[in-house]
């Protein structure tokens, strides 16, 4: 037992000096991805015409009509990163990002799955992760979530 503990002593350090990051590594997870889709929301929303032409002739959204997606989605790409920014209610923000972002994979499939987009395509898989990581693992302490939640003498 006593060479199992001296193998494990170092990774057990480095968890305890890592473990007080996990905070900042979750806001910076949540402010990263969030700030992608923003800046895009925000594209759309001050370029409404291209928007518009973008959702009618380049994006194929199912079961919506192209005006409904546009607003949705312009919609969901600025109000869940602001969620995921405040941290408050940041695993519902994380799940409405990730259908944000699943669904601008499916309309624009033709092109994110076309040889030479890989990189576009990896982008959303990193975003998908960083979501997933999210929603499992919510917004660690630096959030408003856990400012709400936890007891008041804790």
């Amino acid at each position: 037992m006593f060479r199992l503990d001296q193998i494990l002593a170092p990774d057990r350090l480095a968890a305890r000096a890592l473990d007080r990051l996990q905070p900042i590594a979750a806001l910076g997870a949540r402010w990263y991805v969030g700030w992608q889709f923003w800046k895009s929301g925000w594209i759309k929303l001050n370029s409404w015409d291209s928007t518009i032409y973008l959702f009618e002739n380049e994006y194929h959204t199912p079961l919506l009509s192209p005006h409904v997606a546009a607003v949705a989605g312009t919609f969901g790409e600025l109000f869940f990163p602001s969620l995921l920014a405040l941290g408050i209610v940041s695993r519902l923000g994380a799940i409405g990002l990730f259908a944000v972002n699943a669904m601008a994979v499916i309309s624009y499939a033709n092109v994110l799955l076309a040889e030479g987009f890989e990189a576009a395509l990896a982008q959303h898989i990193l975003w998908g992760s960083i979501l997933i990581y999210l929603m499992i693992y919510g917004p660690g302490k630096l959030s408003l979530d856990h400012c709400l939640t936890r007891p008041a003498n804790a």
